[in-house]
């Protein structure tokens, strides 16, 4: 754990602050679901809460059976990291925070697509070797939980009319099995 060396104290309802800079290092948006863990030590530690984290496994036979179908680096997103991945090393985008012109895209809620003149989106900050070809908001009761994503190294970024409707067709499923 890394200390801050801000203090904050507790209110009379019991809140806390998280200071703006922390909120914006880690991403944390108003109405941002956080969990919370303590520990023996009297630690309180809050964790950004991923409704699609606890689909891991499914996200990657998913993820694995895209990548079968097309030949393309499947990749499937919560809004704020990659949780499944199939076709590269998954050490090369597994849990790697998305770039943030990726996550303009999900904000957008609309289904992005490369064109040949396009500049690249990466999918990750971290690891400029992918980008994306074509991706998927997952939607689920108005709310962006993520992405269905094909990426492809900067020369390669190639889809067609069926990749968009297969990334649709998941994007739609897993959005609706997230609110059943």
């Amino acid at each position: 754990m890394k200390a801050t060396g801000i203090v904050r104290r507790i209110d009379d309802l019991g809140r806390v602050v998280i200071p703006k800079e922390i909120r914006r290092t880690m991403r944390i948006r108003e109405g941002d679901p956080l969990e919370i863990y303590t520990d023996k030590d009297g630690e309180v530690i809050f964790k950004k809460y991923s409704l699609m984290g606890g689909l891991a496994d499914f996200a990657s036979q998913v993820c694995e059976t895209l990548n079968k179908t097309t030949g393309q680096v499947a990749v499937i997103t919560d809004r704020d990291a990659c949780i499944a991945v199939a076709g590269a090393p998954r050490r090369d985008l597994m849990d790697k925070r998305l770039s943030e012109r990726l996550e303009s895209v999900l904000e957008g809620r609309k289904i992005y697509q490369f064109q040949a003149g396009d500049t690249p989106i990466p999918v990750s900050e971290e690891n400029g070797k992918f980008f994306v070809s074509c991706a998927a908001p997952i939607l689920a009761e108005g709310d962006v939980l993520g992405c269905v994503l094909f990426a492809g190294a900067e020369g390669e970024l190639n889809s067609g009319e069926t990749e968009y409707k297969l990334l649709q067709t998941m994007s739609g499923f897993l959005g609706r099995h997230m609110e059943s």
